[in-house]
This record gives C-alpha cells, structure tokens and sequence, in this order.
C-alpha cells in the first residue's frame, strides 16, 4: 500500500495538468497572455518550492518536490503551445521538404523552445545541487528526455500522431507530423523506457521507508506512464479521449489509421507533404506529457 499513494498522485497530476495545458492553448488567442502571466507565475513559484525543499527529507517534501518538477515542465509546453516560446521559423515546410533540410526546419520552429528546457533545467540544478532532495530534477530531466523520444518519433512516423492537440495558431508543427505504423527509432525508445522504468522500480523496491520510497515511487511512476505514453502513438487505441473535455468540440478530429499504401498521408492535414521515412524531429503529446 505504500506504493499506491505517490503512484495515483503522480497520474493524477500528470492527467490534470496535462489537460490544463491543452485546454490553455486552444482558447482564443488574446487570452494567451494571461495564461502565459500565470503559468510563468506558477514557474516561480515551482522555482521557490524546489528551492525551499532541497534539504527536505520528509514525504511531504518528496511530494512537492515532485510537483514543483512537473511544473516547471508544464510551463515549457504552455510556453510552446501558446506561440510564445517556439523557433525563429513560423511557416510550414513546403511539398517535399524531407530528409535533413527538413530536420533543420523542425530545429527551426522549436529552437527557442529546446534553449528555454535547458536553462530551466540549469537553474532547477542550480537551486537544488547541495541538497539531498533533488526528486523534482529528476522529475524534469524524465519528462524532458521521454518527451524529446516522443517527438522524435512522431516526427519518423506513428499510427497516431494526434494532430487535433495541436492549436491552430501552431499549425508550422504539423509540417513535423508523419503517420506510419512504426519506425525504427521506436523499438529502442521503448528499449530504454523500459529498462528505466525497470531501473527505477528496483531502487524503488529496495528504497528505506519514507521520503526515499515516496520520491522513487513519483519517479518509477512518471517514468512508466512516459513508456505508457509511448505505446499509445502506436496502438490502435483512442487514448486521446483521456483529455476530450480539455478541447473546444471543433478539435475533436478523428484520425484514421493509416493506409498500408500511404504511410504520411491523413485527412486532418493539408495535402499532401511527403517525408522521407528516415527523416529525423519532432512532437510528441505534452507530459509526454
């Protein structure tokens, strides 16, 4: 029973938050600011807690630690998905842009984006370095490196690409969008999100009681649903219902699955762009999350 607690905690922080982003980005854009104004007051905020936490060794510590983590992560997608942090380009790819020409252009639209993960994740080490408590670090660098996976591999070509979360505003990313069964990238993502998550659940099991096994606990279980998250963009299962209520009726597109004859092609974009099958870049769903 001890597991049970930090792991519904965990999925339910990430499911809510998660659905708060895309409901954020998928209002009308004057509002943007003001989400914008507080969700950066929300990173302060996780800043100030991780800050105050590094030396907690308690579970209450461990618990906001973790949620400090996710946080921070959450602004970096709000940041994206509103139109505020993105890249220098802001056009889609034109009709047979592929290989790494087009690996440049996802580069392109994200690149503000990627810099703004690697200073927060800087600063998060800064604040909590000399303490014992660095769970919301770890949180972070899960988030971010099972995120950038996914976005890899939506980028080479999944079954669902999910093209509905995507905001009008942000259309340029669908450029970076290729529905495939599979590609070759996935079957070692899912190598190593499995050997983490196996990892962690070991020192999870063997963990002292308290704030070592809560803070392991949130960890194993962010980094399962990550791996969770990784087969939903290959099975055929409409895991994108888990968030329905956070979007307007009109994003609620089905995408079908795709054609053996046409592996890019897909009603809810424009037609057609072609993509190399072995091009490289781009999105994934927010937490992952």
């Amino acid at each position: 029973m001890i597991y049970v607690g930090p792991t519904i905690f965990a999925l339910f922080l990430w499911w809510f938050t998660t659905g708060v982003i895309f409901y954020l980005d998928s209002r009308a854009p004057h509002t943007f600011k003001w989400s914008m104004i507080f969700g950066t007051v929300m990173l302060g905020l996780a800043l100030a807690m991780l800050s105050a936490q590094a030396n907690a060794t308690d579970e209450q510590g461990a618990y906001l630690a973790f949620t400090a983590g996710l946080l921070a992560w959450g602004w970096q997608e709000l940041s994206l998905y509103t139109g505020f942090v993105t890249g220098p380009r802001k056009i889609r790819c034109a009709e047979g842009c592929s290989g790494i020409k087009h690996f440049g252009h996802a580069i392109a639209a994200n690149l503000w984006h990627e810099i703004a993960i690697v200073v927060v994740a800087a600063v998060i080490w800064f604040l909590v370095k000399d303490g014992v408590n660095k769970i919301g670090f770890f949180t972070y660098l899960i988030l971010w490196a099972m995120h950038l996976s996914a976005r890899l591999n939506v980028f080479l070509g999944v079954r669902n690409v999910s093209v509905e979360f995507v905001p009008p505003h942000m259309d340029v990313l669908k450029s970076f969008l290729s529905q495939r069964p599979m590609n070759m990238l996935f079957p070692l993502s899912i190598t190593l999100a499995t050997t983490g998550t196996i990892f962690l659940i070991g020192k999870t099991m063997d963990a002292a009681p308290g704030f070592e096994t809560v803070g392991l606990t949130l960890l194993s279980a962010i980094m399962g649903l990550a791996l969770v998250e990784h087969w939903f963009l290959v099975l055929p299962i409409p895991f994108d219902r888990l968030w329905r209520w956070s979007l307007p009726q009109s994003r609620h597109t089905p995408v079908p699955p795709p054609a053996a004859d046409r592996p890019h092609e897909f009603s809810a974009l424009p037609p057609p762009l072609t993509h190399s099958p072995d091009s490289p870049c781009c999105r994934g769903l927010v937490n992952g999350i």
